[in-house]
């Protein structure tokens, strides 16, 4: 693992951090993760995977694939007697 000094500066309302070129990957990312925790930062790149080339995939799929359709499963009855209108519900 390799450590420097850097400068962290203002840029407007937010904080910047400043990475030396000797830093720099390969392919520089868009996005980057920060997290603070215990007065450290942690600053991970972001790779974002493409769905280019996703239809060569579907492609190389044989003509005959699921011809029989998929297996039918009964959907079992669900319970949603704990949720209601004025609480929250998770995504």
């Amino acid at each position: 693992m390799r450590t420097t000094t850097t400068r962290i500066f203002k840029s407007g309302n937010s904080l910047a951090v400043r990475i030396p070129k000797d830093m720099l990957p390969a392919e520089i990312p868009e996005e980057a993760q920060i997290e603070w925790h215990q007065g450290v930062w942690t600053i991970r790149p972001l790779h974002r995977q493409s769905l280019a080339g996703l239809m060569d995939v579907f492609r190389a799929f044989p003509a005959d694939f699921m011809a029989e359709g998929r297996e039918f499963h009964e959907q079992k009855a669900r319970d949603w007697s704990g949720l209601s209108d004025d609480q929250p519900t998770a995504d």
